[in-house]
Protein backbone atom coordinates (compact mmCIF):
# COMPACT_ATOMS: atom_id res chain seq x y z
CA UNK A 1 0.00 0.00 0.00
CA UNK A 2 1.48 3.47 -0.80
CA UNK A 3 1.52 6.32 1.53
CA UNK A 4 -0.91 8.20 -0.35
CA UNK A 5 -4.81 7.42 -1.18
CA UNK A 6 -5.94 6.12 -4.68
CA UNK A 7 -8.44 8.91 -6.44
CA UNK A 8 -11.61 9.35 -4.27
CA UNK A 9 -10.47 6.63 -1.66
CA UNK A 10 -10.87 7.74 1.73
CA UNK A 11 -10.60 6.35 5.08
CA UNK A 12 -14.20 5.49 6.21
CA UNK A 13 -15.71 5.50 9.44
CA UNK A 14 -18.83 3.71 10.83
CA UNK A 15 -20.45 6.00 13.48
CA UNK A 16 -23.70 5.63 15.77
CA UNK A 17 -23.32 7.99 18.55
CA UNK A 18 -21.75 5.37 20.82
CA UNK A 19 -18.09 5.88 23.00
CA UNK A 20 -16.79 2.60 20.72
CA UNK A 21 -17.34 4.49 17.51
CA UNK A 22 -16.16 8.05 18.65
CA UNK A 23 -12.72 6.55 19.67
CA UNK A 24 -13.14 5.01 16.00
CA UNK A 25 -13.48 8.32 14.52
CA UNK A 26 -10.42 9.36 16.53
CA UNK A 27 -8.31 6.46 15.10
CA UNK A 28 -9.75 7.09 11.70
CA UNK A 29 -8.76 10.70 11.45
CA UNK A 30 -5.64 9.22 12.69
CA UNK A 31 -5.45 7.07 9.90
CA UNK A 32 -6.64 9.10 7.10
CA UNK A 33 -3.70 11.91 8.02
CA UNK A 34 -1.21 9.46 7.92
CA UNK A 35 -2.45 8.40 4.64
CA UNK A 36 -2.38 12.22 3.22
CA UNK A 37 -6.77 11.45 2.62
CA UNK A 38 -9.38 12.23 3.29
CA UNK A 39 -12.01 11.04 6.09
CA UNK A 40 -15.62 9.90 5.44
CA UNK A 41 -17.71 9.65 8.30
CA UNK A 42 -20.77 7.31 7.82
CA UNK A 43 -24.55 6.82 9.61
CA UNK A 44 -26.35 3.98 8.55
CA UNK A 45 -30.07 5.69 9.18
CA UNK A 46 -32.04 2.42 9.64
CA UNK A 47 -35.40 3.75 11.01
CA UNK A 48 -36.74 4.99 7.60
CA UNK A 49 -36.99 1.26 6.88
CA UNK A 50 -39.31 0.75 9.30
CA UNK A 51 -41.53 3.67 8.43
CA UNK A 52 -41.99 5.53 11.34
CA UNK A 53 -42.41 9.66 11.41
CA UNK A 54 -38.65 10.84 11.49
CA UNK A 55 -39.46 14.35 11.58
CA UNK A 56 -40.16 16.50 15.03
CA UNK A 57 -43.58 15.95 16.40
CA UNK A 58 -45.94 18.70 16.41
CA UNK A 59 -46.03 18.77 20.37
CA UNK A 60 -42.31 18.60 20.25
CA UNK A 61 -39.27 21.19 19.81
CA UNK A 62 -38.38 21.93 16.31
CA UNK A 63 -35.11 20.38 16.71
CA UNK A 64 -36.54 16.99 17.36
CA UNK A 65 -37.14 13.99 15.50
CA UNK A 66 -35.06 10.98 14.52
CA UNK A 67 -33.63 12.72 11.52
CA UNK A 68 -33.03 15.90 13.62
CA UNK A 69 -31.13 13.57 15.84
CA UNK A 70 -29.17 11.64 13.24
CA UNK A 71 -27.93 14.55 12.00
CA UNK A 72 -26.44 15.45 14.82
CA UNK A 73 -24.80 12.64 15.28
CA UNK A 74 -22.90 13.08 12.34
CA UNK A 75 -22.23 16.77 12.92
CA UNK A 76 -20.67 15.69 16.24
CA UNK A 77 -18.51 12.97 14.61
CA UNK A 78 -17.25 15.27 12.05
CA UNK A 79 -16.22 17.67 14.82
CA UNK A 80 -14.14 15.32 16.66
CA UNK A 81 -12.64 14.07 13.35
CA UNK A 82 -11.45 17.89 12.89
CA UNK A 83 -10.16 18.36 16.38
CA UNK A 84 -8.14 15.20 16.61
CA UNK A 85 -6.74 15.84 12.99
CA UNK A 86 -7.21 19.93 12.05
CA UNK A 87 -5.89 19.09 8.61
CA UNK A 88 -7.46 15.85 7.17
CA UNK A 89 -10.66 16.48 4.57
CA UNK A 90 -13.85 15.45 6.52
CA UNK A 91 -16.77 14.57 4.47
CA UNK A 92 -20.05 12.87 6.03
CA UNK A 93 -22.81 10.79 4.42
CA UNK A 94 -26.19 9.93 6.18
CA UNK A 95 -27.14 6.53 4.59
CA UNK A 96 -30.71 4.77 4.61
CA UNK A 97 -29.86 1.30 5.42
CA UNK A 98 -28.58 -1.46 7.90
CA UNK A 99 -25.27 -1.00 9.11
CA UNK A 100 -23.56 -3.99 7.64
CA UNK A 101 -24.73 -3.55 3.92
CA UNK A 102 -24.14 0.52 3.78
CA UNK A 103 -20.55 -0.12 5.21
CA UNK A 104 -20.16 -2.99 2.94
CA UNK A 105 -21.26 -0.52 -0.02
CA UNK A 106 -18.78 2.48 1.39
CA UNK A 107 -15.81 -0.56 1.52
CA UNK A 108 -15.93 -0.68 -2.42
CA UNK A 109 -14.46 2.92 -2.37
CA UNK A 110 -12.21 3.13 0.51
CA UNK A 111 -8.59 2.64 1.47
CA UNK A 112 -9.60 1.82 4.95
CA UNK A 113 -13.00 1.23 7.09
CA UNK A 114 -13.13 1.81 10.67
CA UNK A 115 -15.32 0.71 13.41
CA UNK A 116 -16.02 0.60 17.30
CA UNK A 117 -15.84 -3.23 18.66
CA UNK A 118 -19.79 -2.32 20.06
CA UNK A 119 -22.59 0.40 18.68
CA UNK A 120 -25.15 1.63 20.42
CA UNK A 121 -27.86 -0.80 20.15
CA UNK A 122 -24.96 -4.08 21.20
CA UNK A 123 -26.14 -6.24 24.02
CA UNK A 124 -24.39 -5.71 27.44
CA UNK A 125 -21.97 -8.40 27.98
CA UNK A 126 -20.57 -8.78 24.24
CA UNK A 127 -17.11 -8.26 23.76
CA UNK A 128 -17.44 -6.94 19.94
CA UNK A 129 -20.63 -6.15 18.21
CA UNK A 130 -22.09 -8.45 15.41
CA UNK A 131 -21.28 -5.25 12.85
CA UNK A 132 -17.47 -5.43 13.32
CA UNK A 133 -17.54 -9.73 12.94
CA UNK A 134 -19.41 -9.54 9.70
CA UNK A 135 -17.78 -6.40 8.20
CA UNK A 136 -14.45 -7.72 8.59
CA UNK A 137 -15.79 -11.20 6.72
CA UNK A 138 -17.04 -9.04 4.20
CA UNK A 139 -15.48 -5.81 3.41
CA UNK A 140 -13.72 -5.24 -0.01
CA UNK A 141 -11.17 -3.17 1.84
CA UNK A 142 -9.36 -3.51 5.33
CA UNK A 143 -11.40 -3.26 8.29
CA UNK A 144 -9.77 -1.74 11.54
CA UNK A 145 -11.63 -2.49 14.82
CA UNK A 146 -10.94 -0.24 17.17
CA UNK A 147 -10.72 -1.14 21.11
CA UNK A 148 -9.51 -0.15 24.53
CA UNK A 149 -7.77 3.06 23.11
CA UNK A 150 -5.46 4.84 23.82
CA UNK A 151 -2.09 2.34 23.86
CA UNK A 152 1.23 3.72 24.99
CA UNK A 153 3.24 0.87 23.01
CA UNK A 154 3.78 1.40 19.22
CA UNK A 155 4.39 -2.43 18.23
CA UNK A 156 2.23 -3.85 14.83
CA UNK A 157 1.89 -7.69 15.10
CA UNK A 158 0.93 -9.55 12.06
CA UNK A 159 -0.21 -13.59 12.25
CA UNK A 160 2.27 -14.85 9.34
CA UNK A 161 0.63 -17.92 8.33
CA UNK A 162 2.27 -18.63 4.36
CA UNK A 163 -1.00 -18.74 3.00
CA UNK A 164 -2.36 -16.95 -0.29
CA UNK A 165 -5.31 -15.27 1.72
CA UNK A 166 -2.69 -14.02 4.40
CA UNK A 167 -0.36 -12.31 1.34
CA UNK A 168 -2.71 -8.82 1.71
CA UNK A 169 -2.47 -9.02 5.25
CA UNK A 170 1.07 -9.12 5.63
CA UNK A 171 1.53 -6.00 2.59
CA UNK A 172 -0.56 -4.27 4.97
CA UNK A 173 0.90 -4.50 8.18
CA UNK A 174 4.30 -3.31 6.68
CA UNK A 175 2.94 -0.62 5.11
CA UNK A 176 0.97 0.24 8.84
CA UNK A 177 4.45 0.10 10.27
CA UNK A 178 6.06 2.29 7.93
CA UNK A 179 3.15 4.66 8.26
CA UNK A 180 3.34 5.20 12.19
CA UNK A 181 7.05 4.21 12.14
CA UNK A 182 6.52 1.45 14.26
CA UNK A 183 8.63 -1.88 14.67
CA UNK A 184 6.82 -4.60 13.40
CA UNK A 185 6.60 -8.37 14.58
CA UNK A 186 5.71 -11.11 12.55
CA UNK A 187 4.47 -14.20 14.34
CA UNK A 188 3.51 -17.61 13.25
CA UNK A 189 2.29 -20.44 15.41
CA UNK A 190 2.52 -23.94 14.07
CA UNK A 191 1.59 -27.68 15.41
CA UNK A 192 2.00 -30.78 14.55
CA UNK A 193 -1.70 -30.80 13.50
CA UNK A 194 -1.41 -27.69 11.18
CA UNK A 195 1.66 -27.61 9.42
CA UNK A 196 1.77 -29.44 5.96
CA UNK A 197 3.40 -32.97 6.66
CA UNK A 198 6.85 -33.35 4.84
CA UNK A 199 7.82 -35.90 1.88
CA UNK A 200 8.32 -39.59 3.23
CA UNK A 201 11.34 -39.70 1.22
CA UNK A 202 13.16 -36.42 2.50
CA UNK A 203 16.25 -38.19 4.59
CA UNK A 204 14.08 -40.74 6.11
CA UNK A 205 12.12 -38.62 7.86
CA UNK A 206 9.05 -40.42 9.74
CA UNK A 207 5.73 -38.69 10.66
CA UNK A 208 6.00 -39.94 13.96
CA UNK A 209 9.11 -37.81 15.27
CA UNK A 210 8.80 -34.71 12.61
CA UNK A 211 8.82 -31.38 15.22
CA UNK A 212 12.78 -30.71 14.46
CA UNK A 213 12.04 -30.48 10.88
CA UNK A 214 8.60 -29.30 10.76
CA UNK A 215 10.28 -26.62 13.08
CA UNK A 216 12.76 -25.77 10.43
CA UNK A 217 10.40 -25.83 7.64
CA UNK A 218 7.95 -23.32 9.52
CA UNK A 219 10.66 -20.59 9.99
CA UNK A 220 11.97 -20.68 6.45
CA UNK A 221 7.88 -20.10 5.45
CA UNK A 222 8.37 -16.69 7.54
CA UNK A 223 11.37 -15.90 6.03
CA UNK A 224 10.40 -16.59 2.75
CA UNK A 225 6.95 -13.98 3.41
CA UNK A 226 9.21 -11.36 4.56
CA UNK A 227 12.13 -11.46 2.05
CA UNK A 228 11.03 -9.09 -0.75
CA UNK A 229 9.02 -6.94 1.73
CA UNK A 230 11.63 -6.00 4.69
CA UNK A 231 13.45 -4.62 1.42
CA UNK A 232 10.53 -3.03 0.24
CA UNK A 233 10.56 -0.93 3.34
CA UNK A 234 14.43 -0.76 4.90
CA UNK A 235 12.98 1.65 7.68
CA UNK A 236 10.55 -1.05 9.41
CA UNK A 237 12.25 -3.02 12.36
CA UNK A 238 11.26 -6.64 11.97
CA UNK A 239 11.18 -8.92 14.29
CA UNK A 240 10.71 -12.60 13.52
CA UNK A 241 8.85 -15.26 15.96
CA UNK A 242 8.15 -18.73 15.08
CA UNK A 243 6.53 -20.58 18.33
CA UNK A 244 5.01 -23.84 18.41
CA UNK A 245 1.46 -23.07 19.61
CA UNK A 246 -1.88 -22.26 18.62
CA UNK A 247 -2.50 -19.67 16.33
CA UNK A 248 -4.82 -17.85 18.72
CA UNK A 249 -3.73 -18.02 21.79
CA UNK A 250 -0.35 -16.82 20.54
CA UNK A 251 -1.71 -14.00 19.05
CA UNK A 252 -3.87 -12.87 21.79
CA UNK A 253 -0.92 -13.05 24.34
CA UNK A 254 1.19 -11.18 21.56
CA UNK A 255 -1.82 -8.74 21.60
CA UNK A 256 -1.20 -7.29 25.24
CA UNK A 257 2.12 -5.72 23.99
CA UNK A 258 0.79 -4.51 20.56
CA UNK A 259 -0.96 -1.53 19.45
CA UNK A 260 -2.21 -3.21 16.58
CA UNK A 261 -2.64 -7.03 14.95
CA UNK A 262 -3.52 -7.63 11.63
CA UNK A 263 -4.61 -10.96 10.86
CA UNK A 264 -5.74 -11.80 6.86
CA UNK A 265 -9.32 -12.97 6.71
CA UNK A 266 -8.72 -16.52 6.16
CA UNK A 267 -5.59 -18.68 6.83
CA UNK A 268 -3.88 -21.60 5.98
CA UNK A 269 -6.39 -24.72 7.22
CA UNK A 270 -9.36 -22.72 6.67
CA UNK A 271 -12.32 -24.36 5.24
CA UNK A 272 -13.28 -23.28 1.92
CA UNK A 273 -15.88 -20.88 1.64
CA UNK A 274 -15.88 -19.27 4.58
CA UNK A 275 -14.92 -15.84 4.87
CA UNK A 276 -13.68 -15.32 8.20
CA UNK A 277 -11.65 -17.89 9.40
CA UNK A 278 -11.81 -18.73 13.83
CA UNK A 279 -8.65 -17.46 14.11
CA UNK A 280 -9.60 -13.42 13.24
CA UNK A 281 -12.97 -14.08 14.80
CA UNK A 282 -11.17 -15.06 17.97
CA UNK A 283 -8.79 -12.02 18.01
CA UNK A 284 -11.83 -10.24 17.30
CA UNK A 285 -13.30 -11.05 20.49
CA UNK A 286 -10.49 -11.33 22.75
CA UNK A 287 -7.37 -9.16 21.56
CA UNK A 288 -6.41 -6.63 23.87
CA UNK A 289 -5.71 -4.56 21.07
CA UNK A 290 -7.51 -2.99 17.75
CA UNK A 291 -7.88 -5.63 15.30
CA UNK A 292 -7.15 -5.30 11.41
CA UNK A 293 -8.75 -8.06 9.27
CA UNK A 294 -7.59 -7.92 5.61
CA UNK A 295 -9.02 -9.90 2.72
CA UNK A 296 -6.88 -11.24 0.10
CA UNK A 297 -8.00 -11.30 -3.84
CA UNK A 298 -10.85 -13.54 -4.60
CA UNK A 299 -8.54 -16.08 -6.12
CA UNK A 300 -6.84 -15.98 -2.46
CA UNK A 301 -9.50 -16.38 -0.76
Amino acid sequence: MDRRCAVNAPVVVGVDGSASSLDAVDVAAREARLRGCALKVVHAFTWPMMHVPLGPSPLGPPEGGLRNIADRLVADAVKRAQSAEPEVEVTSALVTGEPLTVLEAQSRKATLVVVGTRGAGGFVGLLVGSTAVHLAAHSHSPVLVVKDQPRRVQQIVVGVDGSPAGEAAVEFAFAEAALRNAPLTALHAWTLWNAPLPELQDDGLSYTEPADKLRDSEERLVAQVLAGRTQRYPGVPVKRKVVRSGAREALIEASKDAALVVLGARGRGGFAGLLLGSVSQALLHHAHCPVAVVRGTAAGQ
